[in-house]
């Protein structure tokens, strides 16, 4: 979809123009020429007095002068107040976009690497923990021992949902923060990375999308944005998938008891330190690359012009 289409990002519209009145002081004078105060909305206007070559002429026209002095009253002038419309969709908040970089700042390193680096794989080693410690200490290892395959208490399995989950709710929260960041120019967008060429690559960086016919911000945009993104997380969770679930696989297998054709494990300390490690690895490998992307697909929206941004909406 094209960035301006991004329920988190949307395009600036031009604030609505307000229907030019006339001055108060052309009305007042036009009301005292009539020989008449301010007339407020169902008055009469009363008309001027005739005078004494008007009421001859209208003798000579066989017209009475009482008719000549009767009052009339004028069409009411337009109302300069628009109708209001309940359907109207409320204008999408201002962009204050700073321009794309030429080359990465000290800050974009230290946004991408350290805070969605460093800070990232701390704060998801700490939930994978937490997760861990509350699932395996409360189990009865006597009726259901903690297994590396066999169920319920695997490892394995418990390894392979953590990538496959982590991915997606990775992919959803930089999407919202890094997009949020980018429209109050917080962080500026990324303007040293050319798109790329090959069609696969294109299709998932969001570059060749067809054309939406879905409302913006009806309930079927925002099924199909979210399908699209969440789409896009599971096609990252192959390779991290690949990569770390046997090298998981192995490393549990010298920390387990042999027993059965299967390691038998304690409900303490390792499964808690295993998914600490793993969460904490995995955030390390993909929460840089997708703040990355978001940044550098928002400097190639603002180089091609689909997001449609005044002046001085851009942070000089």
């Amino acid at each position: 979809m094209k960035w301006s289409r991004n329920p988190f990002f949307k395009a600036p519209v031009a604030p609505a123009t307000e229907p030019e009145q006339e001055p108060a002081s052309l009305v007042a004078s036009a009301a005292t020429t009539a020989g008449a105060g301010p007339v407020s909305d169902g008055e009469e206007y009363p008309t001027p007095a005739a005078t004494d070559d008007d009421q001859d002429r209208d003798l000579e026209r066989g017209v009475s002068s009482a008719a000549s002095s009767a009052t009339v009253r004028p069409e009411a002038p337009p109302s300069t107040v628009a109708p209001h419309n309940d359907d109207h969709e409320e204008e999408p908040p201002l962009l204050l976009l700073q321009k794309p970089t030429d080359a990465m700042t000290r800050y974009q390193f230290f946004y991408i690497f350290i805070i969605d680096g460093i800070g990232a794989m701390v704060l998801s080693g700490g939930i994978n923990f937490a997760i861990a410690y509350a699932m395996y200490t409360s189990q009865d290892t006597e009726r259901h021992p903690i297994r590396l395959f066999q169920l319920p208490n695997t490892l394995a399995g418990d390894a392979a949902v953590t990538i496959i989950v982590q991915c997606i709710i990775t992919w959803l929260i930089e999407l919202v923060l890094v997009n949020r960041d980018l429209a109050k120019g917080a962080i500026a967008p990324v303007g040293f990375l050319q798109p790329p060429e090959w069609r696969p690559a294109r299709w998932f960086l969001f570059l060749d999308r067809k054309a939406e016919t879905a409302r913006p911000g009806s309930a079927a945009h925002w099924l199909g944005f979210m399908a699209s993104q969440v789409l896009r997380a599971l096609l990252v969770a192959v390779p991290s998938f690949a990569l770390l679930w046997p090298i998981s696989v192995g490393v549990l297998t010298a920390f387990g008891t042999r027993s059965g054709g299967d390691w038998v494990y304690d409900k303490t300390w390792v499964p808690q330190v295993f998914k600490l490690i793993l969460g904490g690895l995995l955030s390390l490998l993909t929460t840089p690359p997708f703040a990355l992307f978001w940044l550098a697909r928002a400097g190639w929206a603002l180089r091609t012009n689909e997001v449609l941004v005044t002046p001085r909406q851009v942070v000089q």
